[in-house]
């Protein structure tokens, strides 16, 4: 385009040279402005070229390509669009709105591209190399992975008796690899399920990698289960996702149904936050069957993997993965995998276990090379950069971190060695292990609510503001900007999400949006750390009255009565909303005898109150239990922690102080603020066992 209009400006000035057989003395002389116009002209097309050319090429280049690293959403990041339902990663042209279509890239092997194993104590800085510039090497990676379908045929799966059978047309497994079941009456297609033997870091066929059950295909995935004497299965996707169907619910909820020939009774199940336990016991029907024995097939459902994209933090993950490891007994036949179509979490989970295994064998992991050969086993595995980088970030997690599990009976052991230095200048060992949660990186970027020029005067500390993938929103008021902000964070418990509200001791302006809250999300209990005042500076706003009633906005709180117990003050107070007159009793539990600086002299009245306060809880329905202190971290934290670490425990004989800890931080920033605190949650415990000696009491 440019050199085109510069040619045409030159030809207009020669023209002008040669026209009439002037000479240039005899133009110049003739009309001496006639030559630095043609020039203006000249540049001004110059100009007027380069500018189109820019736009012409700006919107030849126009592309929405669709990253995954600074999109955060609620429990996860965003992942890339989704294809014909199986997520694949893409760059998304633009086209008119009549006719928008989604260009899947061709991937294929970049052969100068060597990716060789890293040795683990390389880990960290490769994690973060590959993570700059928006996880840009991250995607080279994934992107030189062997893609297609280029290892093997897939006849058995593309016979029209057969398609229908396929959740997606476009995930098939391969014939070589697919699990063959017996035929059924002579059909030749009975024998096919869309699930592939896919190995382990060791073990030939350690896994079946599996699609979703669709509804007329829950027989065949039970009599996959049957025939390969399958105890475990592992889930990774929700029924229902962004409405759309993802699996069939191939189980029943309660007493027994048969699918096909095969009897699935429900024996138990447990719900926890991250995942749910489901016990079955299954029976082969069959008249001619060579075994009618029962068998316990346990089924671990993992609930936290967001809508799209990838866990927002590896920590369940890595928690669920070792459940799956502990429940799958020697000797049974492959675990069974599946997500919905089969491929994209499933192999995320599937390169997560082999690695870790790797980890231990050898020092090092090669997720490239793994990558790649079991995508001979089944195409599609890992289906977006973003799960290709979750497995090197759970990796990292395991390896900085490992496993801080203990059984309840080991907790005195470890106390012990946590406590012992062996020589004089020694570090405590606890200090060391709480070293590592004050390593962790403050997420500022995620607090821009909480740092609005006009939400900053209703912080009482400004190191504690919530994230803003986790605040507690307040319903905006009409024609009131930003009054959806309250200093408060939704932290998960131990088997239900958002399960506590952490917030900071109300402000003199700020009460009204506490009681708000309170309303809003429907809590009936709230539990304070703090006095109003300590070491003769305030630290809490009393926001309820000592007698009678007190209005704050909308809201009015009504004293019903006090309580004494040994360590707390129980208030009963009436909480009304104004404009309808509806009420609602709220407990609040008021911990004394905790210093701002400092931890309760003993942890039984700790231990009491989170009783009395889990009792509260099942007679009001379970909704949010407002937690806080002065700043809404330090104490608040340490009871959030106890109180998830002290369930587990009366459930599992379990507890995990560091990662229950290190997951408080992620949702809000110094929960747990000093090595005291941490302490004392390991001595809470330890109170606990000792009061419930009987090991049978409280596992």
């Amino acid at each position: 385009m440019v050199p085109v209009l510069f040619l045409v400006a030159t030809t207009i000035t020669s023209n002008y040279s040669a026209n009439g057989n002037h000479t240039r003395e005899d133009a110049r002389s003739s009309n001496p402005h006639i030559l630095p116009t043609v020039l203006v002209l000249s540049l001004l097309l110059l100009f007027i070229a380069l500018l189109a050319w820019y736009f012409l090429r700006l919107r030849n280049q126009r592309k929405a390509v669709v990253t995954t690293v600074d999109k955060k959403i609620p429990n996860g990041i965003l992942e890339e669009q989704e294809v014909g339902n199986s997520s694949e990663t893409l760059y998304i042209t633009v086209p008119p709105p009549e006719q928008q279509t989604v260009v899947l890239l061709p991937r294929s092997p970049s052969a100068s591209k060597i990716y060789l194993p890293i040795p683990v104590d390389h880990l960290e800085e490769e994690y973060r190399l590959r993570s700059a510039d928006d996880g840009k090497l991250f995607r080279e990676e994934y992107n030189s992975l062997p893609g297609g379908y280029t290892h093997g045929t897939c006849e058995e799966a593309n016979k029209d008796d057969n398609k229908d059978k396929n959740r997606y047309p476009n995930i098939l497994p391969y014939d070589h690899s697919r699990v063959v079941l017996t035929q059924l009456d002579g059909n030749p297609c009975s024998d096919y399920v869309n699930a592939s033997y896919i190995d382990g870091y060791t073990e030939n066929n350690k896994f079946i990698a599996a699609q979703g059950p669709k509804e007329e295909t829950a027989a065949d995935f039970w009599r996959t289960v049957w025939e390969q004497k399958v105890a475990t299965v592992v889930m990774l996707t929700n029924l229902k996702e962004r409405k759309e169907d993802k699996c069939y619910q191939y189980w029943p909820d309660q007493g027994c149904w048969t699918y096909g020939n095969v009897r699935v009774a429900v024996e138990d199940f447990t719900i926890l936050v991250d995942y749910t336990i489901r016990k079955f016991c299954i029976q082969n029907q069959a008249s001619d069957a060579a075994s009618k024995t029962a068998r316990l097939v346990t089924q671990l459902h993992f609930t936290s993997w967001p809508d799209f994209g990838v866990p927002f933090s590896p920590i369940g993950m890595l928690k669920f993965l070792k459940k799956v490891k502990s429940v799958n007994p020697p000797f049974a036949g492959p675990i069974v995998v599946h997500c919905s179509a089969g491929v994209g979490r499933t192999g995320t989970f599937i390169v997560i276990d082999a690695m870790i295994d790797m980890m231990h064998a050898e020092q090092k992991i090669d997720v490239f090379g793994f990558v790649s050969k079991i995508r001979e086993q089944r195409s599609q595995l890992i289906q977006t950069d973003s799960q290709y980088s979750f497995i090197y970030q759970a990796l990292l997690e395991y390896y900085l971190y490992g496993d801080t599990e203990l059984d309840v009976s080991s907790l005195e052991g470890h106390l012990h060695k946590l406590h012992n230095t062996s020589a004089p200048f020694d570090r405590v060992g606890l200090e060391e292990e709480f070293k590592k949660l004050t390593n962790m990186r403050i997420m500022k970027e995620n607090m821009r609510t909480g740092n609005l020029p006009a939400n900053m005067k209703k912080n009482r500390v400004l190191q504690i503001i919530p994230y803003d993938f986790n605040r507690v929103i307040l319903s905006m008021r009409r024609g009131q900007e930003f009054t959806d902000y309250v200093n408060a964070s939704f932290i998960d418990g131990y088997r239900q999400k958002d399960y506590f509200i952490a917030t900071q001791g109300p402000l003199s302006h700020t009460v009204d949006d506490f009681w708000r809250m309170v309303w809003e999300w429907k809590c009936h209990s709230i539990v304070m750390l703090t006095e109003l005042q300590e070491r003769e500076q305030d630290k809490c706003f009393q926001y309820w009255p000592s007698e009678d009633s007190v209005t704050y906005g909308d809201y009015t709180v009504e004293m019903k009565g006090v309580t004494d117990c040994d360590t707390f003050s129980l208030r009963d107070l009436v909480l009304t909303f104004g404009p309808e007159k509806q009420t609602r009793l709220i407990r609040h539990f008021h911990f004394h005898g905790w210093p701002e600086i400092g931890i309760p002299a003993e942890g039984k009245g700790m231990i009491d109150i989170i009783a009395s306060v889990q009792r509260q809880q099942q007679q009001s329905g379970n909704h949010p239990i407002v937690v806080h202190c002065s700043a809404g971290a330090g104490r608040t934290g340490t009871f959030i922690a106890l109180s998830n670490i002290l369930e587990r425990v009366k459930a599992e004989g379990l507890l995990d102080v560091f990662q229950t800890v290190k997951s408080l931080r992620m949702q809000r920033p110094h929960m747990v603020q000093t090595v005291e605190q941490y302490d004392f949650c390991y001595r809470v415990v330890q109170d606990f066992v000792d009061i419930f000696s009987d090991y049978a009491n409280f596992k």
